[in-house]
């Protein structure tokens, strides 16, 4: 299984001002004040950020996407890799700009309604990063790529309300007083790229 992403299945999550959408090309142009997070150390819950994906019942699957962000420029600026199920429960992996020196590469996992966020420093003059997300049952991975070739692991979650059809798509967002835009190209599906662990067996129960 390997197709692009059928943008005739995609479905707006709070649809922002100004996008446009091709098969081959989705440029989201984020609007100020827009974020997802839920309470964990801030304490706010903000829950108005755009997101557009596409829904499936398929258990075993990945989801490749190129992002190009070379007009963020203010703290916090995102965009990537999503599957949001509601407001309490879903999962993200970006880029989030600091300063002219360094941003933040990591992921957000949030399960009923209390999100983390794992991240690690990377230049400020990274305006361009693949990300790959794979689906395992309810289990999942998010990998970050610079030339969609080599991916390296970021995260390995765990999503409480993932069962049967989930929704994985893109997002983009600027929490502060800043917009820019976002573009996403080389957007796939595939077979499941994140192998079966073939180590340690589980416990007994």
């Amino acid at each position: 299984m390997t197709m692009k992403w059928n943008i005739d299945k995609l479905k707006w999550t709070r649809k922002p001002a100004d996008y446009d959408i091709s098969p081959d090309k989705i440029v989201i142009t984020t609007m100020p004040h827009t974020d997802l997070w839920q309470r964990t150390y801030y304490h706010f819950r903000n829950d108005n950020a755009p997101v557009l994906q596409m829904a499936t019942d398929e258990k075993f699957f990945s989801f490749a996407v190129k992002t190009e962000f070379t007009e963020s420029h203010h703290r916090f600026d995102q965009c990537g890799v999503v599957l949001y199920l509601d407001s309490e429960n879903w999962l993200k992996g970006s880029i989030e700009f600091e300063n002219d020196k360094f941003q933040h590469l990591g992921s957000v996992v949030t399960n009923h309604g209390y999100s983390d966020w794992a991240t690690t420093e990377i230049p400020a003059t990274v305006k361009s990063m693949w990300y790959r997300l794979s689906r395992r049952e309810d289990d999942f991975c998010i990998e970050c790529s610079e030339d969609g070739l080599i991916f390296r692991q970021m995260r390995v979650c765990h999503l409480l309300e993932a069962q049967e059809t989930i929704n994985f798509g893109i997002y983009a967002c600027s929490p502060e007083e800043s917009s820019f835009r976002a573009i996403f190209t080389n957007m796939e599906v595939s077979n499941c790229k994140w192998i079966a662990h073939n180590g340690q067996k589980p416990d007994m129960e």
